[in-house]
Order: C-alpha cells, then structure tokens, then sequence
C-alpha cells in the first residue's frame, strides 16, 4: 500500500494500491491516480503495510510516471518539514516544490508494455513473437504491438502469464548524476580583501561540512558580493555545488552576471520569469550535478543539488522572500532548514538585516559577522533631513533645496537617485469643490491616476477605467490629481532639468520582464536622473551616483503595520546606500514633515544598529514579532458577516490553547476584489504551544462544514496584516 501526497487543499496522506504488474515505486516518485472523477499526480510519501481504508474501496494508482524518484529522501523530508511548520497541505507543498513541467495536470496516459524477467527466457520458445517484437525497448502500447502480430488477447494471456508487464513512462528521462565539473577562472579576477572580509570568508569556510548559520551584516558598498564570490570559489575547489537566493527577479541578473565573469563553469538561473523548459533545464542540471551554482528567487530553494555545500542567502530582510499564495512559506527561513538538514553552512547578508535574524544573532542561533567599512573607504554618507512645512512650495514633488542640490550634481556630471515608493502619475483624483476622491467600488482603496488611458487603476484588483469628464459627488466641481506618483514627477523633472535624461524604474515603466534591459541601459557615468520606487534601491550599484534622495519619507510613519517602521528604516538605509559607492563622496537628502520623529532622530544619527535595538526593545516590551512568535488565520468571504463568524468559531476552538488570541480584525485593505478580508492573531513566547495549536485548530476547521464562498489558510511568521494568502484556495 502507498501513502501519497495529492495536491489537494486536505492535511493528509491518501491512501492508493499499486499499479497492477508493476514494482512498488520508491518514495518521491510521482504517480497519476483517480481522485474522485478526477485523475491527479500524486508524490509517493512512503509504503505501509496495511490501510484504515477497507480493502474493496481502496483503490489503485494508475501507473507510475518516473523511473526513479524525483524527490530524494533529504528534499523529500525538507518539504514535509515545511509543510508541518507551515501549517500546508503535504501535496501542496510537494507540487510548490517541482517546477511547473512536472506537476502540470495529465492527460490519459496510454499503456505501454514491455517484457518481464520470465518473458526475457530463451528456453520458451513460445515466447519468441514477443521477444522478438520487444526485445528491450522500452515497452509499446497495445496498437502497436497489434500491428506487429500480438493480439490483444495474446497480450492478455502473456500478462496472466507474467511473461509482459506494464512499462514505467516517465514525462521525461531524469539526469543522471555527472563528475564535478572543473572549477574555471573566469576574465574577473577576486578582488584583495580587507581584514573585516577575510574574518568572514575564514569563518563560514571553517564551517563547510557542518551546520552553521552566519549573519553577514555589511553596510551599503562594504563588499558583501566580494565575500559571496570568495566563498562559492571555496565550494567548487571542494567539487559543491553553491546554491544563491536573491528576494526578486530584477537582482538574479545583476548577481548572475559578476558569477558568470568571475566562473567558467555551468550555472543555472531560476525563478518565475523564465519558461516552463527553462526552469526544467535548470532544475535538471542541478539534480544531476551539471549545474555547479544554482542563483534563483526564493522557489528555487527547492531546487535539487547533487552535492549543496553552501547555501547563500542575498538581501535576506526583504519581504519578497515570503510566498503570498499556497504554501506561504519563507524563502529564507527555509534555506536555514535545508541548511541544516543537509549539513552545510548557510549564510545571509544584508546591509539592513531583519530584526528576526538580529534576534537569533543575540540568541547565538547565528553567528554574526561585519562589515563596517566601505569598499571605497569612506563612510556612509549622513541622510540631512529637509523640513516640508518649511519649504512647502514644491516642484514637481521636489523642494527648492532639493532642486538646488540636484541641479549642483548634475553640473558636476554625476548622476542622481530619487526615490519615490509610489507609482503611476497620483495617488489619487479628487474634486476642488466637495472633496469627493476616486474609489475603488471593489476594494476599501483608492484608484491611482496613471499616464495615458484608462487613466484610474486599483492596484489591489487591477480595476481599470477612465476617469470621470465631470465630479460625481457634485456634479460642478473641477477635478485634479491629488499628490505625486513616479510618473507625474518624471513630467515635472522635463521641465525643471531639461535635456537630462531620466530613466523612470517602476513596475509600469519595466512590466514584468524589461527591468533588466532598463537598468542595463543606464550609463556608468555622465549626467543623469534616476526616479523610481523600491526596485530602484534594492542591491544595485551605480558607481555615477552622488546624491540619493527620498521625496517622501512619511508614508510607512503611521502606518497600522507592526512591521511598518522596520520595512521604512530599511528602505530609507537601502536608498541611501546607493550614493557615493565609488571615488566621489555622496550626500543623501531626505524630505519629511516630521523631522522629529524618533525613526528619523535614532536612525540618521546612531546607525541602523542602534535603530534595530531600539525596535526590538520595543517588541520584547510590547509582546510583539520577532520577540513573540505569531501565526494568522486568515479568511475571506463575500460578506465581512461570513468571514468574521468563521474566525470568531475558531477562536472558540483555540481558547485555552496557551497562546494569546487577538480579532478577528480587519486586514489591509479590508476589502479586496470584493471579498472582505480579517484575521484571527494567535501569538506565543514560545514556538512549540503556538505550532502543536494550528495544527489541532486547522485539523477541527478542516471537518467543519464551511459557508459558501469563505477560504480560509493559516499564516505563519507573517510579514504583516496585508489582505491576501487565500486567493488560490478552492
């Protein structure tokens, strides 16, 4: 009897016999099995002897799609793990970790046939036709062997017989392992390291071989990269593999690019935007061995590597390494399992690390290493606060100082970064007269005013429309856009700073895929203006950059999300670090209305240090992540009367569970394409009470009869009150 794993939204194993005529298959092959009406491919967990399911209704897979497991045992039991600490369905998080070529839905497969070892005997003369029409292919269909003289009820018998049995069909053939290649200087020579960044490389090499998990703190320019390439460098000359993660698409290229100069040896790039074959090429390459470094997004840490002796994890504070649909899992949390699981250093880096990873530096779970100078040996440069209330006649968004201190670099030939986490041409449009504001009719949010048509879009829904020729509220007024966007900035820039060019880098200026071909079109010097949102600040160097500056700071200040004044202190650290990384100094301008706040005063004047303390003080103080440990029950219904009774049942059910219940309380937005979104807080001091709870809580919720239209999943180690997660449950 099999115990399989089927992607289906059920915290089970399904019980199946095997094919008829065909060996056990090995745990983590996949199988296509009858679910219901439904054929589904199932990943094989593991052989029992005996089954709750009475013999008459347990029912047989219908054939077995691998000749050997794509799953091996240590990548079989990292998913499982994940998806017990994640609270997930086990088929769910088995399909989450295949690439889309393999776990696409089947169509019916048509049986083939070959012989067995019986029918392999030369002494039976009456088995002749069939070896001689078999011989040792890998088996035929019934039509086929048809036409070459075998009738179906010769098939039959021979079958009965024992002498043919059902042939395996793979989807495709599976690599198989190869010598590990070569290790290849490339046309970049390793740079001389200083004595911060030898101690680094030194401590994580003395670690190969064995578990450690190491926080690489460095500020902006400080030679993270250096160490990255230093340490993979120490992996091949020991024949492993290196596996990197960067928190989104636009950082794989850059990164991909220094390995690539720096190592001839093959490499594999993974993540979401590549094609389904390329993602299977990669993922092939890895398994057998070819591939001796994998770089990807936060998916490919599932990626099978025949010899993993070193984990990276690049920018590991960033939010984008969280999945928000399925198996809401942490790209880097399960990077640290998987290191240690199979016993290989794992390292992460930032110039702004998480306060969770500071946590467990303080805890010595990590060990924490520094990097405090700059490559070029100047400091970081000081962010000077500009005053809005003193200087509110602005430009195009940008203060008099501001346009002054831009204007003074771009005489100097040096370029300028401007970063506004805010794109389209306005928040917002809104009438002069009564106030009415564009809303969008689905979802509690307001629509954005983008260049060119339709003009208003929600960017929770993707609602698009025109804007409205006269004020609907009433019916005279004239209607304006409210605030500034990337866009509308760019248009005042035109105009302030004319004949400079301007590379705008926002979602809607790259859609998905161009960001690479934008930032590849900057140039490394000469005058020039970069305006654009977070994508803009995250890890990319521009040597030509002198001044960086935030148009506005005050967006995360009063923001309800407990996490909203750590994502803003690190956001402002990433952007400042992107001026003055090569031989000229840099300046960093930040504009606010509220100069005094004590994000601003401790951040800009102590370091991100002293402003990390200080927030986790804060959380130790107040009970809140990373000091306490937290998981959301998040639903969505049509009505928020639907999706509130259902998180109120289960907060009867999780009473007296030893952890702290808070809600249910409305997510951001509360409303969402028309779905009200809430959620059910369920927060521990430690981690164990908390997880043995969800799994009782989601068991019960599990049996129980739900309304129509609710979805509900568990959240664990949220990265905020964001409406989403449940989207894709049925």
């Amino acid at each position: 009897m099999l115990r399989v794993a089927l992607p289906v939204p059920l915290r089970r194993l399904f019980d199946y016999r095997p094919p008829p005529g065909v060996a056990t298959p090995l745990p983590g092959s996949r199988l296509q099995v009858p679910f219901g009406s439904r054929q589904l491919l199932g990943i094989v967990v593991e052989s029992a002897m005996g089954s709750e399911v009475p013999a008459a209704k347990l029912r047989a897979a219908i054939g077995v799609l691998d000749t050997e497991p794509v799953f091996d045992a240590v990548l079989l039991a990292l998913c499982l793990r994940v998806a017990r600490y994640y609270q997930c369905p086990p088929g769910m998080a088995l399909h989450t970790a295949l690439p889309a070529a393999l776990r696409r839905p089947l169509v019916k497969r048509v049986a083939h046939y070959r012989l067995s070892a019986a029918g392999t005997d030369d002494r039976h003369p009456r088995r002749a036709d069939l070896r001689a029409v078999l011989g040792q292919g890998a088996g035929l269909s019934a039509s086929a062997l048809a036409a070459q003289g075998i009738s179906p009820s010769r098939l039959r018998t021979a079958r009965r017989a024992g002498w043919v049995e059902s042939a395996p069909a793979a989807l495709l053939p599976l690599p198989s392992p190869v010598v590990p290649p070569s290790l290849g200087i490339g046309d970049e020579r390793p740079l001389r390291l200083r004595a911060e960044q030898r101690q680094a490389v030194t401590a994580v090499g003395e670690a190969f071989g064995d578990f450690q998990s190491f926080l690489l703190h460095g500020v902006a320019g400080s030679g993270k990269t250096e160490v990255y390439l230093h340490l993979i460098a120490a992996a091949l000359e020991r024949g492993l593999q290196a596996l990197v993660l960067v928190p989104e698409i636009g950082l794989a290229p850059q990164l991909l690019q220094r390995i690539r100069r720096r190592f001839k040896v093959p490499i594999a790039l993974s993540h979401s935007g590549l094609r389904s074959r390329q993602r299977l090429d990669c993922w092939a390459a890895a398994r057998s061995g070819e591939a001796a470094i994998v770089v990807g997004t936060r998916s490919a840490v599932f990626t099978p590597l025949a010899r993993l002796g070193l984990i990276v994890v690049d920018e590991e504070h960033d939010p984008s390494f969280k999945q928000h649909t399925g198996l809401l899992y942490s790209g880097r949390d399960v990077a640290v399992m998987r290191a240690q699981q199979q016993q290989v250093p794992v390292l992460l880096g930032s110039a702004t690390p998480s306060l969770e990873s500071l946590r467990n530096s303080g805890l010595r779970r990590y060990r924490l290493l520094r990097l405090e100078q700059r490559a070029n040996a100047r400091p970081p440069p000081v962010p000077q606060l500009i005053d809005l209330s003193a200087h509110q006649e602005l430009r195009g968004g940008l203060s008099q100082p501001l346009i002054e201190a831009v204007g003074d670099v771009l005489d100097a030939d040096h370029q300028v970064l401007l970063f506004l986490n805010r794109r389209g041409y306005a928040p917002t449009l809104c009438c002069q007269h009564c106030g009415w504001r564009a809303e969008c009719p689905d979802c509690d949010a307001r629509l954005v005013l983008h260049g060119g048509q339709p003009g208003l879009c929600c960017h929770h829904c993707g609602r698009r429309e025109l804007p409205p020729e006269r004020c609907p509220g009433c019916g005279v007024g004239p209607l304006r856009p409210s605030g500034y966007g990337t866009q509308r900035n760019e248009r005042a820039l035109r105009g302030l700073f004319p004949g400079v060019p301007i590379y705008r880098i926002d979602r809607d200026a790259t859609g998905e895929s161009g960001q690479e071909k934008l930032l590849g079109a900057i140039p490394p010097s000469g005058a020039c203006i970069l305006l654009g949102t977070q994508m803009l600040a995250k890890g990319h160097h521009f040597p030509a950059v002198t001044l960086a500056a935030v148009l506005d700071a005050d967006s995360g200040l009063f923001n309800p999300n407990y996490r909203s004044i750590e994502r803003l202190g690190q956001l402002l650290v990433q952007v400042a670090g992107r001026a003055g990384r090569q031989q000229h100094s840099g300046a960093v301008l930040v504009q606010t209305m509220h100069p005094g706040h004590p994000l601003f005063q401790t951040l800009f004047k102590q370091g991100y240090s002293a402003f990390a303390e200080h927030l986790l003080a804060d959380s130790e103080a107040r009970g809140r992540p990373p000091a306490m440990h937290m998981a959301l029950l998040r639903a969505a219904a049509p009505t928020a009367e639907v999706a509130t009774a259902f998180l109120r049942s289960a907060r009867q059910l999780a009473e007296g569970g030893g952890c702290r219940l808070l809600g249910p309380l409305p997510a951001m937005p509360a409303r969402r394409a028309g779905r009200h979104h809430y959620f059910l807080s369920l927060e521990s001091s430690r981690r164990e009470p908390l997880q043995s709870l969800l799994t009782e809580l989601c068991q019960q919720l599990e049996r129980k009869r739900r309304p129509a239209g609710l979805r509900w999943i568990a959240d664990v180690d949220p990265e905020g009150i964001e409406a989403g997660g449940v989207e894709d449950l049925g």
